[in-house]
This record gives C-alpha cells, sequence and structure tokens, in this order.
C-alpha cells in the first residue's frame, strides 16, 4: 500500500486550534513526528494570521481544520462562546470572593455541617476554595443558534402554557436526523480516519444519551401522559411498527432540549478538558448543520389537548373541549 500523503499542503490557509478556539493560519512546513520512520503521523508547522513568528509552532493534524465557510462559521461561534464563558467565570469568582464566608443560599445546610464551625476563618477559606474549585472544573459550553433558542422557547410556551403537545410520531425522528447528518459529516472526513471515528462515536452518544433521558429529563409534566401512551405502544408493537422506542417517535424539538441538558450532564462525567474541547466542537457543528436545516427538521405541528387527555393529565373532569389526536 502506498504511503498516505500529508493532509494539509504547505502554504495552505488553514484553521488551527489554541486551547479551545479556532485561529486562521497558514501552513508553514511538514515534516514527519519521527525523522527515522518514513511512515510516522505528518505534523505542521503553523503561523497564526496576526500573530508574531514567536506564535509559530508545530502541530498534529487533530489540532487543524480545512479553511471551508462551516468551519469558519463554527470558528467564529467557539470564539463566542469563549468569551461569554470568560464574562461569566470573572463574574463568579467575583461574587464569590465578595460573599466571602456568609452562608447563604444553596448549600447552607452542607456548610452548617462542617467543621470548623460555620464563620470561622479557617470555614469561610475552606468555603471560597471550594466554590472556585467548583468553577474551575471542565465545562462545556455548547452552541445553539439564534434560531433554534427561539425555537425552545416556543416549545415551552406551547406545552406549559398553551396545553399543546408535539405531533407524534414525528416526521424525521432523532433517529433519523442524527444518521443525516452523519451521512453528510463522513463525506468530509477521510475513510478511516480518526476525525469519522469521533464523529460516530459523538452520534451513538446523542442516541445514548436521548434513549435514557428522555422519561427523566427532557420531557415536561404535560407531555407523560403522551408519553404513556407511545410507551405502550413500542413495548406491544411487533418488528414492523412504526413504534419501536424513543429514537423513532421523537423528533427534532426534543433532541433540541437535550443539547439544552447535555451540558449539566457532561460536568458530571470524568471527560478531561482536551476530550471536552473536542467533544463540544463536535456537538457545536450538530448544532450549527440543524439550524441550517430546521425549516425541513421542526416541521412538525403541536396539536391542541383533548378533553380526556387534560382530565388525565390534570385529574379535573373537562367538558366542552374539542379533540385532537395526540398520537
Amino acid at each position: 500500500m502506498a504511503p498516505v500523503g500529508p493532509a494539509y499542503q504547505k502554504d495552505e490557509r488553514v484553521l488551527c486550534f489554541h486551547h479551545d478556539i479556532l485561529y486562521e493560519a497558514k501552513i508553514l512546513d511538514i515534516r514527519h513526528s519521527d525523522p527515522e520512520d518514513r511512515k510516522s503521523p505528518y505534523e505542521y508547522l503553523v503561523h497564526y494570521k496576526g500573530w508574531k513568528n514567536t506564535w509559530d509552532d508545530w502541530v498534529p493534524p487533530d489540532r487543524l481544520r480545512k479553511f471551508t465557510e462551516e468551519n469558519r462559521e463554527l470558528a467564529a461561534t467557539l470564539r463566542r462562546d469563549a468569551e461569554a464563558a470568560l464574562r461569566q467565570r470573572s463574574g463568579q469568582k467575583s461574587a464569590s470572593k465578595r460573599k466571602g464566608g456568609s452562608d447563604s443560599g444553596r448549600g447552607s445546610e452542607e456548610r452548617q455541617s462542617s467543621v470548623p464551625a460555620r464563620g470561622s476563618k479557617r470555614g469561610r477559606d475552606n468555603d471560597i476554595e471550594k466554590e472556585e474549585h467548583f468553577y474551575q472544573r471542565p465545562s462545556i459550553r455548547i452552541t445553539l443558534p439564534d434560531n433554534l433558542k427561539a425555537l425552545l422557547v416556543d416549545d415551552w410556551e406551547n406545552i406549559t402554557k398553551n396545553q399543546q403537545v408535539v405531533s407524534l410520531p414525528a416526521t424525521h425522528s432523532v433517529n433519523q436526523i442524527l444518521d443525516a447528518y452523519a451521512e453528510e459529516e463522513r463525506a468530509k472526513r477521510g475513510v478511516n480516519s480518526a476525525d469519522r471515528d469521533v464523529l460516530d462515536e459523538v452520534i451513538m452518544g446523542l442516541k445514548e444519551y436521548f434513549d435514557k433521558t428522555l422519561d427523566k429529563l427532557l420531557l415536561y409534566r404535560f407531555e407523560r401522559e403522551q408519553y404513556r401512551t407511545l410507551r405502550q405502544k413500542w413495548e406491544s408493537g411487533g418488528r414492523n411498527s412504526t413504534y419501536k422506542g424513543p429514537l423513532d417517535v421523537y423528533g427534532a424539538h426534543h433532541l433540541t432540549r437535550l443539547f439544552a441538558t447535555l451540558p449539566e450532564l457532561i460536568a458530571q462525567t470524568n471527560m478531561d478538558q482536551q476530550s471536552i474541547n473536542r467533544l463540544r466542537e463536535e456537538l457545536s457543528k450538530f448544532t450549527l448543520w440543524l439550524s441550517r436545516h430546521a425549516d425541513e427538521y421542526f416541521s412538525d405541528k403541536y396539536v391542541s389537548a383533548s378533553g380526556d387527555y387534560l382530565e388525565k393529565v390534570t385529574g379535573v373532569p373537562v367538558t366542552g373541549t374539542a379533540s385532537a389526536r395526540l398520537v
């Protein structure tokens, strides 16, 4: 088999990660990571646009991205997110220092039982150290474009205020949406490449998270009766039934709710900062893609609840309410 050439060429315009931000850069030189092994991976000398030559650096290919419109959009989004996270972290640290050892809000019971007694200098210092350590934990800010945020707000109002539910099964299921994205994205990544493996792992993880968290975290109380009805159908349906499970019944509205919840879920894992940065990149790429296809994938309508449905949810008899097909 002929050796695989470098993925990037000398003088090529690229985007390069430095920590969790993508910067515009240029390839100055290419070499093997092991000069004595012609089969060793390539690494690239990059110059960051607008930065002094002292910042030039040899980087592995996993820090580089092609200079495409899509990746430029991702770079701009990651920069905005990083700036917002920095402002938020600075505000939280300032608030923590101002608060000192005072006891208020969540966690007061834990502080009261701590040793030494609440109010001592050592106790206050300990509380501040714990709180600052919490804010320093690896975190993830997933990009949600403005149109997806607006859809989430409308979603909440339609269900909690208007007492409606999304018509299900969805025209485009979670499985179909994620598979469509994966198929399109795989074509942009090399066959048998690490980038493609990462993509497949992320898609598989999203499906598992959705399947496990739907009934526990993603549903509003008003939707639970609809969920119970659907669950009975996919548990009793045959192999060819439309109702095969959450991933085949629910669609874009509920999938987007997952992305609003994922930062809290990921914070409970033991992922290191490098892995979190890569995961954030992958998830942000997907949300940007979903944003561009919103008209197609958010086509399912909200339907008003029937009298019977409202009675089951509230326990109060309802008369004179027009019926609506919920599932």
